[in-house]
């Protein structure tokens, strides 16, 4: 085993942190013990590289070391809880502040306090409770904006911010602003060849976003993404990318509404599919119930709206579903990191991007470069790419599952543009090269099949080839209306299906 996977146990705990947490954890303590004690340092470490653990045995020896006392912030119940749990792993004597908590008579028994941010921050504002002798701040999930507020409570202790991703939930409101130093920690990339996260096999949907708008905070709104998202064609795409490359798996799929969830759910549930829906607006029990049907369930699917993002651990997630478009860097990481948990017997996973959020971010474990994101965000923001951009740029490549249904023919290739340009040097009239990509497909689904309704069926999981093969031509002829693409994309289904006549 190489050293960067040895464990070493903390002492007097029965805890214990890898070679790579512990090196971060002294490069902590080093600004900690030189830099002012009002100072706001930031750390970063993909999600499933353990921060809790790594700050949960900063807090234990800061209270041994310092003797103060520490607060860590969390910005949801279930995070709260865990932490909490985490702590008392390390045996940290800690008190969960949460709504029930309105005074704390106790506290000179506790040296550490998990708390939700809303609710320390009435009761803070409210006077009715009174936190002394606190040195140490730790705040989790740190590029959430509601921390900000209660920074003023904490002037003159020093401030230590956690997250996988350094880069503000609020374009107009940058970390840089609030922290002074980012220490980075290992990548996706390291942890994935030293065995601590599965690696991801994505694959990319085309998918047309030009009906999608841009909110104020910078994302995708709720409404147009349901308006795309919620249509017929869409949940067809879904459907036909869960059972080409996902069916039988434990699925977890992310979408942007709750609408869009529960359509989610009707279809797969109409198809017989073992399937559950979360948002929200889910009691606690039904939340609980759900999650525990989940992780007990193999070829479970579970669709929900942002909810899973944070603070939810199902290391059996075999597929992640990316069934929204997001502009959201954070949001994008931590999607994808549900499904990053190593087992015994998985060490990769699926994942399915119908939102174009591969190639507008790059690949999950590319090297980031953390340090000038957290420097320049504004610089980073303006330089995603646009999804017209994205789409023009698109290359439709056949999955392997799906190639290994038209294995009876040479190639599965056709490069529409290419014929375009053959098709008007010969004198013919571009809508030629339409034809000639149908014939392609014609003998694609012939000579793999043994009868017209078999030939019917192949068709069928051509769609995105097709679509993909209209909208390189509708470039080439600059006529890109929808309802052009949408007429042409029937008249090519319609085409294709009279060619199988007569020919078995």
């Amino acid at each position: 085993m190489s050293t960067s996977t040895q464990l070493q146990e903390t002492p007097e705990t029965k805890k214990s942190l890898y070679d790579y947490q512990i090196a971060d954890l002294k490069r902590i303590f080093d600004v900690l013990e030189n830099a002012p004690s009002n100072y706001n340092l930031l750390y970063q470490l993909p999600t499933g590289g353990g921060k809790t653990v790594i700050f949960s045995e900063i807090v234990r020896r800061y209270i041994q070391k310092y003797n103060k006392k520490v607060v860590i912030l969390t910005h949801r119940v279930e995070l709260c809880k865990q932490t909490s749990k985490m702590l008392s792993g390390f045996e940290v004597n800690n008190k969960v502040i949460n709504s029930k908590v309105k005074e704390l008579p106790d506290q000179d028994q506790y040296k550490c306090f998990v708390a939700m941010v809303e609710t320390l921050n009435n009761r803070l504002n409210d006077d009715k409770l009174k936190l002394e002798d606190i040195g140490l701040v730790i705040i989790d999930e740190a590029h959430y904006n509601s921390f900000r507020k209660l920074f003023k409570f904490f002037k003159d202790c020093f401030i230590l911010g956690v997250t996988a991703t350094p880069l503000s939930s609020n374009i107009k409101l940058p970390m840089k602003d609030n922290y002074q130093e980012l220490i980075v920690g290992d990548d996706i990339a390291t942890l994935i060849k030293n065995g601590f996260l599965s690696k991801a096999e994505i694959y990319n949907f085309d998918v047309s976003l030009n009906t999608l708008k841009i909110g104020i905070n910078g994302d995708y709104t709720v409404k147009s993404s349901e308006a795309l998202y919620t249509n017929t064609h869409m949940q067809g795409k879904l459907m036909h990318a869960y059972e080409e490359m996902s069916k039988g798996k434990k699925t977890l799929i992310f979408n942007n509404g709750i609408n869009t969830s529960k359509e989610v759910y009707y279809t797969f549930k109409k198809a017989g599919y073992n399937i559950r829906h979360l948002d929200n607006t889910c009691s606690k029990q039904e939340r609980k119930d759900i999650l525990k049907w989940f992780k007990h369930t193999p070829d479970g699917i579970l669709t929900s709206v942002s909810i899973l993002t944070t603070g939810f651990d199902e290391p059996t997630v075999e597929t992640v579903i990316l069934n929204r478009a997001t502009r959201s860097l954070t949001l994008y990481f931590q999607m994808i990191g549900r499904g990053s948990r190593v087992l015994d017997n998985k060490n990769s996973f699926l994942v399915l991007d119908l939102g174009n959020n591969i190639i507008r971010f790059g690949p999950w474990d590319q090297s980031v470069d953390w340090q000038h994101i957290f420097k320049y965000p504004d610089l980073y923001l303006e330089n995603l790419r646009n999804d017209e951009e994205i789409e023009r740029d698109f290359v439709y490549v056949m999955p392997d599952s799906l190639r290994e249904r038209f294995k009876a023919s040479k190639s599965t290739e056709f490069d529409i543009k290419s014929v375009y340009h053959e098709v008007l040097g010969e004198g013919h009239k571009s809508i030629v090269a339409i034809e000639r990509s149908i014939e392609h497909h014609s003998q694609l689904c012939i000579e793999n099949s043994e009868d017209v309704f078999e030939a019917r069926a192949l068709a069928q999981l051509l769609q995105d080839d097709i679509s993909y093969r209209i909208k390189q031509y509708s470039y080439c002829i600059m006529n890109s209306t929808q309802n052009y693409k949408d007429w042409l994309f029937e008249e090519y289904n319609r085409k294709l299906r009279l060619s199988f006549n007569g020919k078995f």
